[in-house]
């Protein structure tokens, strides 16, 4: 078989579905810990392999919020913005959504303007130094309830950054109902923004579907049940209603028992538009590459498989007309001259 990881490394593409904090690499979660020893995050980068195994979701959603306590002024916010996209541009991300948890950082602290302007030096910073066009998602953190919700809808509304394109819902779905949201999201989009909540990721399609009919989702971040579904999947091909699929971050989180009873392979032959992501890459022990060889094992995907898979993510996504066919166009153009190579 060919050894499709380097073709890998060097495809341009987007990513829809990765979290700032969670994006932190060990290098940086170590430094942050040092910065704050109060903490109990370990300071070796070493040991934080350890500290990043989780027995199930709601263990890592304690230890994500472990490293969300590290985060503790602007300076901390610019310096762990700049050097994801740093992580990405190795990778040849060329445009990224970045999901943001603002009340996390405000309701610690964080003077709201200050995380603000944090945020958007360190996205005009990546962009001319490193070549990577990143957007934000500012995120309910789902388990921390109404509060946050207004809190986040406020801060997306009233005090939006440049880059914000879309608002979304995460955290754990148990016990913590998509319908009870829909007035902040709402709000969020009669301001203009776009709606990409997560569901589906621990619980059944019913959660998905309540995602597409109370908060008007665009995009479903994971949407791993949908498979047991049926009429939900002809319903997202039929809409072309992306899934946000991230199989390394599943298996993790004990969300699906191992990758070869992922759903992935499922979601495509019913047609859903699939792009791929990688969550909380550090945490997970992946990255987008990693993902990418994930699915062309699962899927039987070749070079031109994909490389549509990347286009999938720019289709997906909330880049610029122009964009998109910049992109795409450096897709097509990286493919054609690899194989004929």
């Amino acid at each position: 078989m060919t050894d499709l990881h380097p073709f890998i490394a060097g495809l341009p593409k987007a990513e829809l579905h990765v979290h700032h904090v969670g994006s932190a690499s060990p290098r940086i979660v170590a430094e942050l810990a040092a910065r704050h020893p109060d903490s109990r995050v370990p300071t070796d980068p070493e040991a934080l392999v350890d500290y990043f195994t989780f027995t199930d979701f709601a263990h890592f959603i304690e230890v994500y919020l472990s490293v969300v306590d590290l985060i503790r002024t602007p300076e901390d916010v610019r310096l762990l913005t700049f050097e994801v996209a740093r992580d990405m541009a190795r990778q040849h991300i060329r445009y990224a959504e970045l999901t943001v948890t603002p009340f996390s950082s405000t309701s610690r602290g964080i003077p709201e303007q200050g995380f603000m302007e944090a945020i958007e030096d360190a996205r005009k910073a990546a962009e001319a130094e490193l070549g990577v066009v990143l957007r934000w998602c500012f995120d309910i953190p789902g388990e921390a309830g109404l509060i946050a919700a207004e809190e986040t809808a406020r801060l997306a509304v009233d005090l939006r950054p440049e880059g914000l394109v879309s608002f979304g819902l995460g955290g754990p779905e148990i016990g913590v109902p998509r319908p009870q949201f829909k007035p902040y999201f709402d709000r969020a989009i009669d301001a203009g923004l776009h709606s990409v909540p997560h569901a589906g990721e621990t619980t059944g399609p019913g959660t998905i579907w309540d995602a597409l009919t109370e908060l008007r989702a665009e995009r479903i971040g994971h949407g791993t049940s949908a498979v047991q579904d049926p009429e939900l999947l002809a319903h997202l091909a039929r809409h072309r209603i992306p899934l946000e699929v991230c199989p390394t971050s599943n298996i993790a989180t004990r969300a699906v028992a191992d990758l070869d009873r992922h759903p992935i392979k499922e979601m495509v032959s019913a047609g859903v538009l699939v792009t791929l992501g990688s969550d909380d890459p550090p945490m997970f022990g992946t990255d987008l590459n990693q993902e990418y060889a994930v699915a062309a094992r699962l899927l039987g995907l070749d070079e031109r498989g994909l490389a549509d898979l990347a286009k999938n993510g720019v289709e997906a996504s909330f880049l610029d007309a122009a964009g998109k066919l910049r992109l795409t166009a450096e897709i097509d153009t990286y493919t054609a001259g690899w194989l004929a190579r």
